[in-house]
This record gives C-alpha cells, structure tokens and sequence, in this order.
C-alpha cells in the first residue's frame, strides 16, 4: 500500500511540472534572444497564480476524478498548440493552458495528501523535484546534444499528461476516510495547531469573508517565507542567468543558449536533491531559507555587473546552490502546514499556501522582464555583447 501510495504521488508530482519546466527551458527558442525571457515565465505562471488564487472559494465542489480530466485536456491542448503554431498569439495561448493545468494540479495533489500518510507529501515534493530535472535535462539532451527541433520536443511532450489517468484511477490506492487519517491531531502540541475562525456562510458574501479568514493565520509563517524565495530565485532563473555569460571559447558549449538551458537544468537538479530529502532535513525557521536566497540573487546580480566569478564552473555551482534553497523551502514550508494544522483543515490549508509560489514567481516574472534588458544593455556598453548572441 505505502509503495503505491509512494508511486502515484511521485508519478502525480512528475508529470503535473515537467510541462512548466520544458516550457521554461524552451522560453529562448519560444521568443528569441532579444525578447526577454521573463514573457514566457509570465505567461506560464499567471494562469496558474489565478487559478490558485480563487481556488479556495470553489475547488472544494469540484470532485478530484473531473479535476484529473480537466488537467488531461487543458495540458496535452496546450502543448499541442505550442509546437503547431509560430503565432507569438497562439504560443502563448498554449502556454496559458498548459499554466492552468499545473495551478490546478498543485492544488488537487496537495490536497490529496490530507488523505494519506505523510509519505504522500514527500513522494509529491521529490516527483515535482525530479519533474525540473527530467524536464531541463531531456530538453537540453534532445536539442543541445542531438539537434533536434525544439517544436518536435514540444509536440512529443502533449502525450506525457495521460500518465495522470493511470496513476490516479488505477495505480492510486482507494481514498481513506479523513475521520481515519493516520496522523493523530493529539500528538502535537496544542499551540503548535493553527486556530480557525468559525464562521458559517449563508451567503457568498459570508463565504468569501469566512474564506479569506481562513487564510490568515498561513500567512506570515508559511506564505511569506515560501513567497520570498519564490521571488529571489525567479529572478535568477529569468532575469540574470541569460546574462550570466562568457565569451564561447571560454565556455563548454557551441551557442550562447546553450548557457541558459545548462543553467536550468543544473538549477533543477539542486532543486530535485533538496524536495526528495524532506524525511532527513528539516528546517523550521523557514526565513533563513528566504534571507539565504536573496543574498544569492544579489551575488548574481553583482556577477552579471562585474564579474567577479572568473569562469562559468563557479557560476554554475551557484545556479546549483539556489535550487537548493529553493526546494528546501518548498518541502519544509509544506511539511510544517501539515505538522501544525488542525486536521479538519488541512486540506485547505494544503491548498491555499501553494498560493504563494506562483504568487512569488508572478512578481518575479514582472521585475525580471525590466530587469534582464537592463543587464544585458549595460553588458553591451561595456563590452560584453554575448546575452544578445544565440
């Protein structure tokens, strides 16, 4: 039973992010290197941030077998549209799409840990930690490596969401009741559980206000700090790690592109390591993580400007280093919501602290699409004209 329990959600954690993460490692093929890159981010990550947002006042009515159809079709059309179309209008349309899907498919598979062990949380974390790796690496294996089409990549891609009907309607085990969730609420302290206003709603203005309600008390301990480290590692991935180049004989590589779809995929194997080690690393102050990633957006900013890193192994150790970060914070911002959250409301909670991700990386979207241009044209007036090279 845990195995399989263990198989669906690392199966459901996989293929629920490995389209967002092609996308993003496609985003220099998708608009060039002129354009910055931050446009596809947006593109991939507001929907899903909308989606998360209002989740909570109406994904409760929405059974989870119709949610697994709706992420199968908004998903494989997505990509289909993607790889078929040049239209900058069309590509982004795809992109939305397939953002709805993985927002709405965070929410239900979070949710969905309320009603198993804990090794559900841990099996999902480290399946969307080996979705950045599986994602960025066969993107960069199948173009960098063997030249094929980016758009033949992406067309092959619309295939992977059908992964979703086996893992839940015949690999996943039948659902307990949550009156017999398996953890006990009296084996935490009573001032570890987060207190929830009561307030029934007779309305949808009642409803909304006893929503919002609800929401508070995950603000500051989780949401923030989650919120945060969203932001500062964002901002690396799509505002200066296009900068962060060499002259081409002094890199490993033929093409300056190569530069960017290497930094994702190394920055997602920092983040598989960290989501796959929550059962061994366990980190409570959680704004440590958030104070440690902004000074690390600032010592890659500082190498975009000046270079004080003297070749691209260093960089590379840093882009590593921030995936670390990042995917320690997820699983133990996640970790901690179902350690200290009374049980009658954890799956709601589960649901509404995945808000802040997206919200982090829709702010981080928004400063990187100012940002990357401003870095790149300062490179170029001062010597350094590679971030505008293919």
């Amino acid at each position: 039973m845990s195995l399989r329990v263990f198989s669906s959600f690392w199966i459901f954690g996989l293929v629920n992010n490995v389209l967002y993460v092609i996308i993003l490692s496609a985003a220099i093929d998708l608009v060039g290197p002129t354009t910055p890159k931050a446009v596809v981010l947006m593109a991939d990550v507001l929907p899903s941030f909308i989606c998360k947002i209002t989740a909570p006042f109406y994904i409760h009515i929405i059974p989870y077998n119709v949610r697994i159809c709706v992420l199968v079709f908004l998903s494989c059309t997505g990509m289909i549209i993607i790889s078929l179309f040049d239209n900058v209008i069309l590509v982004l349309l795809g992109i939305v799409l397939a953002s709805m899907s993985s927002g709405l498919g965070e929410i239900t598979f979070l949710q969905l840990t309320h009603y198993y062990s804990e090794i559900s949380l841990h099996a999902w974390s480290s399946g969307t930690g080996g979705a950045g790796l599986v994602g960025s690496f066969l993107f960069m294996l199948m173009t960098t490596i063997f030249g094929i089409n980016p758009q033949v990549c992406l067309l092959l891609s619309s295939l992977i969401p059908f992964v979703f009907i086996g893992g839940y309607f015949y690999l996943l085990p039948e659902r307990p009741s949550a009156d017999n969730h398996p953890e006990e609420l009296e084996i935490m302290q009573e001032g570890d559980l987060v207190a929830q206003p009561k307030l029934q709603p007779n309305s949808l203005e009642d409803h909304i206000r006893s929503t919002l309600l609800r929401l508070q008390p995950y603000l500051v301990p989780y949401m923030g700090p989650l919120f945060t480290v969203y932001i500062a590692e964002y901002i690396i991935n799509q505002g200066v790690s296009p900068t962060l180049l060499f002259i081409l004989d002094d890199m490993p590589f033929h093409h300056y592109r190569d530069a960017y779809v290497t930094y994702g995929t190394l920055y997602q194997l920092g983040v598989f390591i960290s989501r796959s080690s929550g059962a061994f690393i366990k980190i409570d102050r959680l704004y440590i993580l958030s104070a440690l990633q902004v000074v690390n957006l600032a010592a890659c900013i500082f190498q975009s400007l000046f270079v004080w890193l003297p070749n691209i192994y260093l960089v590379m150790i840093l882009v590593f280093y921030e995936g670390l970060l990042g995917g320690l914070s997820y699983i133990n911002t996640f970790r901690l919501v179902t350690e200290r959250t009374r049980l009658s409301e954890r799956e709601f909670a589960m649901g509404c602290v995945t808000i802040s991700d997206s919200g982090g990386i829709v702010v981080a979207a928004a400063v990187s699409m100012l940002l990357e241009p401003s870095l790149c044209g300062y490179q170029v007036s001062h010597g350094r004209p590679w971030c505008r090279q293919k």
